[in-house]
């Protein structure tokens, strides 16, 4: 009988204890109202990969006031993979590699803070980061507290040797970990859009990857060796459906650093820079400051452009139209104005003969609404910096293979 009651007992206290440890539910814990625009800033991945070291980002963090990118809203430098040393000291905490930063860490981000700028750091969710330093899984909140220290105010999180945990949990507790931290940092999701993490992540970061990495070219696939690839800039524009209402002020869908600079055309960067603020993506140059030409600098530069995509309304643009390669891409913006831009996807010039009184173009997704029938807008091209009458009249105008003309429209 005794056997008998200690088997009841054991059974029912086991039930409650397992009962209790599946109730609590963790709540995400990300720093709220860091990024109510996109962020802006420079991260060194797309042109130096892990060839990084502390002179060039002193380099780059001084040409970054000097040339106008900080007045123009860059403000963050994100060293991404490969700052850290191959393994963690004997006390598992990160070890930022002495030959590449020999002034130490501190130092690097001193001399960032002191020019007005942010500074961000990179890590994974994985065992591993991509090229093979040290991951965090295991160490989210030793990390964030070293973070928190350092006095980083961005960490890009990234999502290669992951195998065996789920997206969801992995950046809920590293949310929360950078929370616990103390220290106001934004948190950049890197998982590539593999899991949908528009769907979830709004508590936990402040952007999130919809693509995989970019690549130099206006709309092609680059296919690595490894059996991954890498895409266009218009192939990540196009490549998921039905996202943009889940984007919004601090918790951005983010179309990857920009390859502007990148060995594309001028044009192509031109458009390229476009579809950014269009689809309101964080603003992240990816190039080599110390050998930019005045072309790309105005591109990177271009107020009007730059207001559209730091529009307080925050909306993303999507596609309006499209007929024979020549589409139309529009952005509602504050104060009942929008955004036209009209893309040429073609290899060869196309003519713009656009009657807005046959248009009535409807937001289904945040439900504004331009009616030309009803109401004028007065245009101005952007990247002209030219008014170009009003929406009364026909607009017409011829347009490059792969160039775009972008239109704000006034009330």
């Amino acid at each position: 009988m005794k056997y008998l009651v200690f088997v009841v007992v054991a059974i029912v206290c086991t039930h409650m204890g397992f009962s209790q440890g599946n109730t609590h539910k963790q709540a995400g814990g990300k720093f709220e109202g860091l990024s109510m625009t996109p962020p802006m800033g420079w991260n060194s991945w797309n042109t130096f990969a892990t060839n990084i070291d502390e002179k060039m980002v002193k380099e780059t963090a001084d040409i970054m006031v000097s040339s106008g990118l900080t007045a123009a809203g860059y403000n963050y430098i994100v060293l991404d993979d490969g700052w850290m040393t191959k393994e963690r000291d004997e006390n598992g905490n990160l070890v930022p590699d002495p030959v590449k930063f020999p002034s130490g860490m501190e130092h690097l981000i001193e001399y960032v803070h002191a020019k007005g700028l942010k500074f961000g750091l990179y890590n994974c969710a994985g065992t591993q980061t991509c090229a093979g330093y040290p991951g965090t899984r295991g160490y989210e909140y030793q990390d964030a507290r070293y973070y928190a220290k350092l006095g980083i105010d961005f960490l890009k999180y990234d999502w290669c040797n992951t195998e065996g945990i789920t997206a969801k949990e992995a950046y809920n507790t590293m949310s929360n970990a950078i929370k616990k931290a103390g220290r106001p940092i934004v948190f950049s999701i890197c998982e590539w859009g593999d899991n949908q993490p528009w769907e979830w992540a709004e508590p936990m970061g402040n952007l999130w990857r919809v693509s995989g990495d970019i690549y130099p070219c206006f709309d092609c696939e680059f296919k690595h060796p490894e059996n991954w690839s890498s895409w266009g800039f218009m192939k990540i524009v196009e490549m998921r459906k039905d996202i943009r209402k889940y984007s919004g002020p601090d918790h951005w869908n983010d179309f990857d650093m920009m390859e502007v600079g990148n060995e594309m055309n001028d044009t192509e960067d031109k458009s390229h820079f476009t579809m950014w603020c269009m689809m309101a993506s964080p603003l992240f140059t990816g190039n080599d400051y110390r050998k930019m030409t005045k072309e790309t600098l105005a591109i990177l530069t271009n107020k009007e452009l730059i207001a559209i995509n730091q529009d307080k309304l925050g909306v993303q643009g999507f596609k309006y139209s499209a007929e024979d390669g020549l589409e139309v891409w529009v952005k509602p913006i504050s104060k009942g104005n929008w955004v036209v831009t009209f893309l040429n996807r073609s290899e060869v010039a196309k003519k713009i003969n656009f009657n807005w009184q046959k248009h009535l173009i409807k937001d289904a997704d945040f439900g504004f609404e331009a009616d030309f029938g009803k109401v004028v807008y007065k245009l101005k091209d952007l990247w002209k910096n030219k008014e170009v009458g009003s929406t009364k009249k026909v607009f017409t105008s011829e347009i490059a293979p792969h160039d775009v003309v972008t239109l704000k429209l006034s009330l």
